[in-house]
């Protein structure tokens, strides 16, 4: 199935260029191709269309995974624990299981893909962790860079996220859309 995702495109290159009126072609796990949406629009009439306010950019990485999944505990809402993630003497009086750990983690991974990040600084280490986070979609690295992760060019991952500054109104990961704002 071909995805065309238009809005301004933030393409590689020396100052990270903009292509105004951009889209990216997504076929299946793949960017297929990213170019002016008319010329996409018309080349793929079948395609789905999802029309984007603001700028589609590389993903995010964000340097803290391990502090965020395995050192932090995201309440369920239905806990009366609040809304933040809890840390410190907080976290130590919970009882934590590995199931616990899971389910926090999920949650965060919730938050952290509706901020635009598409992969985590590691090591992680509690298994439930690192398979919540490998079935989301995000990738765990081991270094910080400030490089684009996955650059958007033809033939490389469909990961990207959509900015209206300041928020992220979309994440895709892979061709898959798993965040979208309401």
């Amino acid at each position: 199935m071909l995805t065309i995702h238009t809005a301004d495109v933030v393409v590689p290159g020396g100052g990270r260029s903009l292509l105004p009126g951009g889209a990216v072609l997504v076929e299946g796990r793949h960017i297929a191709a990213v170019e002016a949406y008319e010329d996409l629009a018309a080349a793929h009439p079948a395609a789905r269309v999802r029309r984007w306010p603001g700028r589609i950019t590389p993903g995010l990485l964000d340097p803290h995974g391990r502090e965020l999944l395995e050192e932090s505990y995201h309440p369920d809402p239905r806990e009366d624990l609040g809304d933040e993630p809890l840390t410190g003497e907080a976290l130590s009086a919970l009882a934590m299981t590995d199931a616990r750990w899971g389910a926090s983690a999920r949650r965060g991974v919730q938050r952290l893909l509706a901020k635009g990040t598409v992969a985590v600084v590691g090591p992680l280490q509690r298994p439930t962790v690192i398979d919540a986070v490998h079935r989301s979609g995000l990738r765990i690295e081991h270094s910080f860079t400030e490089e684009p992760l996955i650059p958007l060019l033809p033939g490389a991952d469909a990961t990207f996220v959509v900015f209206d500054a300041p928020e992220c109104v979309a994440t895709v990961i892979r061709g898959r859309l798993l965040h979208r704002r309401r």
